[in-house]
């Protein structure tokens, strides 16, 4: 009887130590077999935790690393670019796993069944096996979860469904989004290791220069994405994401199936320059706050999840020397 299949994960990561170790202990709950966390900029304390736990790799990517990598050429400018090359990097290098995730540090799997036994049964064909997001809210301060819990919001796969009930779930900014995220619903990918002349990029996977287009599904895994868990926590990114990140010029409108949708950059740019911080507030009010109202809708649509990561407690476990 063969044994279950070995998954690991790999992230480049710009982050405080104890997001680091949230993330890599979270995962390491999971059954991660191997952890590889690609350093952008050092963290010494994380570094140190990360090489002292026997299924973590630390990989410190200054200067010097760039420069064996790339030689003349040197660190990539875009954070996006240097991601996709570290997740590459990883994948040729025999990652000692039979999958590899790529993701974000603020991004934890949430398998609803032994994810071991959702990987084993992907056909033997496939390359790519994918996990839909759910985006963290914001707790209503006037009726918050109960302690340590967080409340998500999902959407449906179908686009024309997701479509029409996005604008019915956000009357005021539905049109520009897709599934009232603020972020991506692409999901990120599980690669099937060993294979010859693949690269990773952000959510997809290629072979050569194609595109892998058959991707498996894993229906019974969320990813569960604290990409705008609260206000202070989005104005924190806020400036960065909007002039290199996930609200950048150069990307298209999230909802790019409608005609009239603005780009995130277009959006967010327009409601601060008509209307300064309040104008935000309403829009992250409407769409990122877990009001009994928004809750209510999202559920009949079967739209809402309750997540418990319990983080603080996996982190001890897994790093008991980091205070």
């Amino acid at each position: 009887m063969s044994s279950d299949p070995t998954w690991g994960l790999v992230a480049t990561i710009k982050a405080p130590a104890q997001d680091i170790l949230d993330f890599a202990a979270h995962h390491l709950d999971l059954g991660a077999h191997r952890v590889f966390v690609y350093l952008d900029e050092d963290v010494p304390e994380a570094r140190s935790a990360l090489k002292r736990h026997p299924k973590c790799r630390a990989i410190l990517t200054d200067a010097d690393y760039w420069k064996r990598r790339r030689r003349d050429k040197g660190r990539p400018d875009a954070h996006q670019h240097r991601q996709s090359l570290n997740a590459t990097h990883c994948y040729t290098r025999d990652p000692q796993v039979d999958w590899l995730l790529h993701v974000d540090v603020d991004e934890f799997l949430q398998p609803l069944s032994p994810l071991a036994a959702q990987l084993a049964a992907i056909p033997p064909g496939i390359l790519s096996a994918r996990v839909r997001p759910v985006e963290a809210m914001q707790p209503d301060p006037a009726d918050p979860p109960p302690p340590g819990t967080i409340w998500c919001k999902g959407f449906d796969p179908v686009l024309r469904i997701r479509r029409e009930q996005t604008t019915r779930l956000y009357p005021r900014y539905g049109e520009h989004l897709n599934g009232g995220f603020l972020s991506h619903v692409a999901g990120k990918i599980f690669v099937r290791t060993g294979q010859p002349d693949v690269s990773i990029r952000i959510h997809n996977a290629f072979v050569g220069k194609t595109r892998d287009s058959n991707l498996f599904d894993l229906d019974d895994c969320r990813l569960v994405h604290l990409h705008a868990p609260t206000w202070d926590d989005w104005q924190a990114r806020f400036r960065y994401r909007l002039s290199q990140g996930s609200y950048r010029p150069d990307l298209k409108a999230n909802a790019r199936h409608s005609e009239t949708a603005l780009t995130m950059h277009q959006l967010f740019s327009m409601l601060e320059s008509e209307g300064g911080e309040d104008a935000l507030r309403a829009f992250f009010t409407e769409v990122c706050v877990a009001t009994p109202d928004l809750r209510s809708r999202l559920d009949a649509l079967g739209h809402l999840h309750t997540v418990s990561l319990d983080l603080d407690a996996k982190r001890a476990r897994h790093f008991p020397n980091f205070a």
